[in-house]
Order: C-alpha cells, then structure tokens, then sequence
C-alpha cells in the first residue's frame, strides 16, 4: 500500500497539469493569446533595399508575425486592471541603414481627433537607454527608457496636412484650417519614473504611418539604426539582442496615461549584416 507521501507525489503532476489546461482554458475564454517562452524573441529580420514605411506594403507579408498578451497596468495609480486590448501583434525589419516595427491590434473603434472628454487611440514601444532593463512602463532613475509613442490624432494632423498640400500643388481651393505642423506622428520621449516623462527637443527621428481598417489599427514606426544622440536614444544595433516592451491605448474606453494595456519586456534580436 502506497504511503501517504508517494500517493502526494504521484498525485501532484495531475494536479499541476489540469491547474495549467485551467488558466490555458481562461485565458483563451478571455481571448488572451499565449505565449510560450520559446517564442519570447521578437526578430528584426534583415532585408535587402528600402524597408517597408506604410502598413499595407506587401513586404510585411513576407515577415513572420509574433503575437504578444497584453494585460492592464495595475503597477501605479490609476491602476487599469480591464483594457480593451488583449493582444498585440508585432513585427520587425531593418536593412542595416534603418529599423521598422509594424504593430496591430484590435480597435472597434477610430479615435484621432481630440476634444473635450474624448482620449485618443494609441501605441507605444519602450527601449532601455543603456544596457540594463529598465521598468517597463515609465523607466527609473539611473534606468531611462526611450518610449516612441504613435498617437492617432497626431496622424491625423499629418495626413491631413499631407493632403492640403497635394491640393494646392493640383490647384484646388485654398482652405484655412489650422493643422498642427508636426515632425511626426510619433512622439519621441525619456521616461525616467513616474511622473518624469519628458518630450526630447528634437522630434521627427522616428517616423510613423497608420491605418484604421475593419476594426484593427495597423502602426508603422521606422527610425535610423544609427544612434545621433548616445545619452537619450536608444541603442538599436544589428547583431544585438535587448529588451523592448509596448503599451496600447484604447480611446474609447478613456485610457491615457498610465491607464493602458502593456505588454512587458521582451527580447529583440536584431539580425547581423554579415
């Protein structure tokens, strides 16, 4: 007759395994995608000649997708335990010159105008400013983080300043609206805590190009691989792996700021030119 012990111990594998097919039948309930820690590498595969810039170029195609889980910031006040967002997908490219990342996600919604108790859609990718990890939402101190923020309403401004301008070099009717002449629709910014976010002087580094379709937003952010400013931009350099995290914001549930779906570190792996 088994001792009480051995029969504990035959027992406790079951028992773990239907605890995990449990959360694995919650989260996928939830529509939580899983990932397992094999896949927890997000490649930046090297291509030849220009990178794709718009999120409906036919090159992303050619690139594997990866599909990160998003959960609510519950880390500071505001906490947002329930967002929108469950999942985003990424991928990334570069050509030795620049890097492009091509973000998805599921937005019923399109929030690209900002007006009184209306929040804008938006993303964001957080890169740690030397080589340790830092805190993925805002960064610490002596532990910055570089965050690209894409914003909805920013592309907004540019699209439509872009197409005031194709206008009048058709000849078409003059108008007067006033349109925010922005560098980009990505704001470049250092995070070094709570609170301490700071928008860099010097924008338009990392370019932005989105598309709203069929309840899905699809974000393009491109930046040069080089590094012009060693203190406040992050280190993106082939043959390198280092961590990255993301963040999403969905305005139609009135998130900003801290109150957002997060996804953190990851590893990027940055293939070598040679």
């Amino acid at each position: 007759m088994p001792l009480p012990s051995a029969r504990l111990s035959l027992r406790a594998p079951s028992t773990i395994l239907l605890s995990c097919l449990l959360c694995a039948t919650l989260l996928a309930w939830l529509g939580v995608p899983l990932v397992g820690s094999e896949g927890m590498v997000i490649r930046a595969h090297l291509v030849t000649g220009e990178i794709p810039s718009s999120p409906d170029d036919a090159a992303w195609e050619k690139i594997p997708v990866m599909t990160l889980p998003l959960s609510g910031q519950v880390v500071t006040r505001p906490v947002w335990p329930e967002p929108t967002a469950r999942a985003l997908t990424v991928r990334s490219v570069h050509n030795g010159s620049d890097i492009a990342f091509l973000l998805e996600w599921q937005d019923n919604t399109k929030n690209d105008r900002l007006t009184p108790g209306t929040f804008r859609d938006g993303v964001a990718i957080g890169l740690p400013l030397g080589d340790a990890p830092a805190f993925f939402c805002m960064g610490q101190l002596d532990h910055y983080i570089n965050i690209w923020h894409w914003k909805a309403d920013w592309q907004s401004d540019v699209d439509r300043r872009a197409a005031k301008a194709g206008e009048r070099q058709k000849g078409g009717v003059r108008t007067f609206e006033v349109i925010p002449r922005r560098a980009s629709s990505v704001e470049d910014l250092v995070g070094g805590g709570f609170s301490t976010l700071t928008s860099k002087q010097s924008q338009g580094r990392i370019q932005g190009k989105a598309i709203w379709k069929d309840g899905v937003w699809r974000v393009v952010m491109k930046r040069p691989l080089a590094s012009t400013d060693q203190e406040n931009e992050a280190k993106l350099v082939p043959g390198r792996v280092q961590t990255i995290s993301f963040a999403v914001w969905n305005g139609e549930n009135k998130e900003r700021n801290g109150q957002k779906a997060v996804a953190p570190w990851f590893q990027l792996s940055i293939d070598p030119t040679v």
